[in-house]
């Protein structure tokens, strides 16, 4: 007779090979069989999203959590789809220009068009839903395909999205608009449906833009059809930034418009920079004493468990798994020893900027050498593939416990440069930090360590104002995250500015962070 552990191994082969078979995310439960699919539940392998429908997790995962579900929820939501409507369905226009504007973050509801829907609410997990409206479909010439899922094209969905998208939602239709080279396409659709209010509003947001030609050539063209035109802005500001016309990478103009919406509301609030040093060594002296401190939270914010003791320890390096019965667990040694190889690389760079090299080129140049440092110990341990220095990451990352999705590979190496373009020519030392931060976490470049970086980053742009190193504390987590969650999903980076400003006050102010535990 099997044993426990050899029936779960039965399981998870059947399901492997489901997954194999057709990379399986929305696993249908006559798929599987009923022995199988239930032993998967218990032992939290698989999920329930709806009656009949699962998705694989993580056993690890506390229940309740909702991160497979977030990593799983556009391609289910593809499947699930075609297994309802076959071919004969399409997201919002609105959705539509999200995605194609490179805006991946799960929405609370997802609003599918569809002649055979059924004018209904789905509830899905984690207070998600889809809503199907009967509706009939746009145009085949119309309608793109993108990662499975049935989407109007830029330009219908720029003719077919509501007025006030342009205001709730005007990053995500700036990132369209700017994809658009000529007016022929748009104008096309505009002339036969007669649509002079909306060329009115198309005109309106590319002049916004500085895409004045275009807009010249929807206003003169409809005019000359007989079309009588008011050209209106649709968007409540104008961006102070000038956009590329030759960009084609949505995600590189997301980024770029972002950082203009985002760069004054951080200059408001934020704590005035003190200004470069007097005293260079004597900074980087107190930067070297936060070490333990900075390590221990740091490194604590991404789940290891680690100590004073310990982290002396590696630092020294006198820490040996066979010497040390204590540390047994040699992943946080090697993480521990990581972040000190990182931490020295870093305050290198801190000099650099002090000594007046531009920040964002000195993160540019040493953000590589950060990432090799942090992981070389694991590498030499065993613990990782050396593949795993290779750099930018080559498959798609998902966040614990958010709903924003971070950028896919390809535009990952598009956004990167972008990125650093951006901290290269920013003026103001505020912005940098948070922006510097937030960006690349947002980003999220790598499978492992981003966090890190984006805290090593932020504290080498506040060493160009002459801000001390400041520590985010592993006790301000929760707080932590949820603003950048809320920067990240809502644009809203006022949490997240306020969040790292009080702390930077305190650090002015001379007070410490929470201490580190010596041993546990």
């Amino acid at each position: 007779m099997a044993t426990p552990s050899e029936k779960l191994a039965q399981s998870l082969e059947a399901l492997a090979k489901l997954q194999t078979a057709d990379g399986a995310i929305a696993i249908r439960a006559r798929d599987i069989s009923r022995t199988h699919r239930e032993r998967l539940l218990a032992q939290g392998f698989l999920q329930q999203v709806l009656k009949g429908w699962l998705i694989p997790s993580r056993p690890d995962e506390a229940k309740g959590e909702s991160t497979a579900w977030y990593a799983s929820y556009w391609q289910f939501c593809a499947v699930y789809l075609r297994e309802r409507f076959g071919t004969q369905w399409c997201l919002s226009p609105e959705q539509s220009l999200s995605l194609h504007a490179g805006s991946w973050t799960v929405p609370r509801q997802l609003m599918v068009r569809a002649p055979k829907a059924r004018n209904a609410v789905t509830k899905l997990p984690h207070g998600t839903s889809l809503l199907d409206l009967r509706s009939a479909l746009p145009a085949a010439a119309d309608r793109q395909v993108v990662d499975g899922l049935q989407v109007f094209s830029p330009e219908s969905g720029l003719i077919e999205c509501s007025a006030n998208f342009f205001t709730h939602n005007s990053t995500d239709v700036r990132a369209v608009l700017l994809m658009v080279r000529d007016a022929s396409g748009l104008l096309a659709r505009l002339l036969a449906g007669g649509h002079t209010i909306i060329a009115g509003r198309l005109a309106g947001a590319f002049r916004n833009i500085g895409r004045d030609r275009i807009a010249d050539d929807i206003v003169k063209t409809m005019t000359a059809a007989s079309y009588a035109v008011r050209e209106n802005d649709p968007f409540s500001d104008r961006p102070n930034l000038v956009l590329r016309t030759r960009e084609t990478s949505p995600y590189v103009n997301r980024i770029r418009l972002l950082w203009q919406k985002m760069r004054e509301p951080i200059i408001e609030r934020f704590p005035k920079a003190p200004g470069t040093p007097r005293n260079i060594a004597d900074y980087l002296k107190r930067v070297n004493e936060t070490y333990v401190t900075d390590a221990y939270h740091s490194l604590s914010i991404e789940g290891y468990r680690v100590t004073a003791d310990l982290i002396e320890r590696v630092r020294a390096g006198s820490w040996n798994p066979e010497t040390n019965e204590g540390d047994r667990e040699q992943r946080n040694a090697m993480a521990a020893r990581g972040y000190w190889l990182a931490f020295q690389s870093v305050q290198q760079g801190v000099g650099q900027v002090l000594r007046g090299d531009n920040p964002g080129q000195v993160a540019d140049d040493e953000h590589g050498a950060w990432y090799r440092e942090l992981f070389a110990p694991s590498v030499a341990s065993g613990i990782l593939k050396p593949v795993d220095l290779a750099g930018y990451r080559s498959s798609q990352v998902y966040i614990r416990k958010s709903m924003h999705v971070p950028l896919n590979r390809a535009a990952v190496r598009d956004a990167m440069p972008a990125f650093f373009d951006l901290l290269r020519e920013e003026t103001h030392p505020a912005v940098r930090v948070v922006l510097g931060h937030f960006v690349f976490v947002y980003i999220h470049p790598y499978m492992d360590g981003n966090g890190r970086i984006g805290r090593f980053l932020m504290n080498v742009m506040l060493a160009s104002g002459g801000y001390p190193w400041t520590v985010i504390p592993v006790g301000e987590r929760n707080s932590y995250m949820a603003a950048l969650e809320r920067a990240s999903v809502g644009e809203d980076i006022l949490p997240f500015t306020d969040f790292i400003a009080s702390l930077v006050r305190k650090a002015l102010a001379g007070e410490p962070p929470p201490p580190v535990p010596k041993s546990t």
